[in-house]
C-alpha cells in the first residue's frame, strides 16, 4: 500500500468533483475547489475521520468495499478505479457494472451524422445516447423513463401492435436470439452486478421466450446486419446496420444508413423533417 500516493490521488480526485456533479447543494462559500472531505465520506458511507486519515496517509489499508464506495463517490473512471486499487495494495476485481456514461466526443459524433440514425447502447442494451433521426425512426427515447429505454425489455416485454415487434424490424426474432446470447456473456463479465442480475431475473419471469432462449446457454458474436424498419408514417425503411465497439466502456454505437438515392434514403430524409412531433404513442 502506497499511503502517500493514495492520499495525493484521493485529494486530487476530490478537488475535481463539484457538488453539482455529486448531486449536492453548493452551500456556503468554499475555501477549496471540489468536494469537502466530509462530503466524500458521506457519499462513500464511511466516517469523516477515516477518510481524513486516508488523505493524511495515516489510515490502515481500506477494504475492497470501501474502495468501491470511494470510486463511486469520486466518480472515477474504470482506469482510475483500477489505479485506486493498486495504490491501496488490493488488485482490482471485475468491473462493478456496465458503464452508462457516454463520452462527449461520441455524443458529438451522433450529431454529426444527419443522414444516419445512430444510437449508443450499453452492455445491457440500454439506449444511453441517440440522435434526432434515431428518435424519429424508432421512438422518442427522451420521453421514456430510463428503464424503458432498454431494447431487451422492448423485445421481450414490450407491446406488439398490429404484429409489429420491436419497431417492426424485419429481424426482430433473430435480434432477440442474438441479444440473449450476448446478455449471457455480459452476465459473465459482470458477475453479481445487481443491474445485470435484476434484468435477467425480470426477463426470465416475464417472458417464456426469453426463459427458453436463456436455458440454451448459447454465446455468439454479433453479426453486421441489414434490416427493415416498418415505420408507421413512411412505411418500410431498408437500412444497413453497422456496430462500432467502444471497448473501454463496453458500449456500442449502432448506425443505421440507407443506400444513397434509394426510397429508404428518401424516407429517412422525410423523417429528419418530421422528427418526433407527429409520432404519437410508441408502437
Amino acid at each position: 500500500m502506497d499511503r502517500r500516493e493514495l492520499a495525493d490521488f484521493l485529494r486530487s480526485r476530490r478537488e475535481r468533483v463539484t457538488p453539482a456533479d455529486a448531486g449536492l447543494p453548493a452551500g456556503r462559500r468554499r475555501r477549496t475547489p471540489g468536494l469537502r472531505r466530509e462530503e466524500v465520506a458521506q457519499l462513500a458511507y464511511i466516517s469523516t475521520e477515516y477518510y481524513t486519515r486516508l488523505e493524511q496517509a495515516r489510515a490502515p489499508r481500506p477494504s475492497r468495499e470501501v474502495l468501491a464506495q470511494l470510486a463511486r463517490a469520486l466518480r472515477l473512471s474504470d482506469a482510475e478505479r483500477d489505479h485506486l486499487h493498486h495504490l491501496a495494495g488490493t488488485p482490482p476485481g471485475p468491473p462493478p457494472g456496465p458503464s452508462a456514461e457516454v463520452r462527449q466526443s461520441i455524443v458529438d459524433l451522433l450529431r454529426r451524422l444527419p443522414d444516419a440514425a445512430a444510437i449508443v447502447m450499453s452492455a445491457t442494451y440500454d439506449i444511453i445516447a441517440w440522435n434526432d433521426l434515431a428518435a424519429a425512426l424508432m421512438e422518442d427515447f427522451s420521453a421514456l423513463p430510463r428503464r424503458d429505454r432498454n431494447l431487451l425489455r422492448r423485445a421481450f416485454l414490450g407491446p406488439e401492435r398490429g404484429g409489429r415487434r420491436l419497431y417492426g424490424v424485419s429481424d426482430a426474432d433473430e435480434f432477440a436470439r442474438t441479444a440473449v446470447q450476448d446478455l449471457r456473456a455480459v452476465a459473465a463479465r459482470y458477475p453479481g452486478d445487481p443491474e445485470v442480475t435484476g434484468l435477467v431475473a425480470e426477463l426470465r419471469a416475464g417472458s417464456e421466450e426469453f426463459a427458453r432462449l436463456w436455458a440454451d446457454h448459447e454465446v455468439a458474436a454479433r453479426p453486421t446486419l441489414c434490416k427493415t424498419f416498418d415505420h408507421p408514417l413512411v412505411g418500410p425503411v431498408n437500412v444497413d446496420c453497422d456496430v462500432l465497439d467502444i471497448t473501454d466502456r463496453d458500449q456500442r454505437v449502432v448506425i443505421y444508413t440507407a443506400t444513397p438515392g434509394s426510397p429508404s434514403a428518401e424516407a429517412l430524409r422525410l423523417l429528419s423533417v418530421i422528427g418526433t412531433q407527429r409520432m404519437g404513442a410508441p408502437t
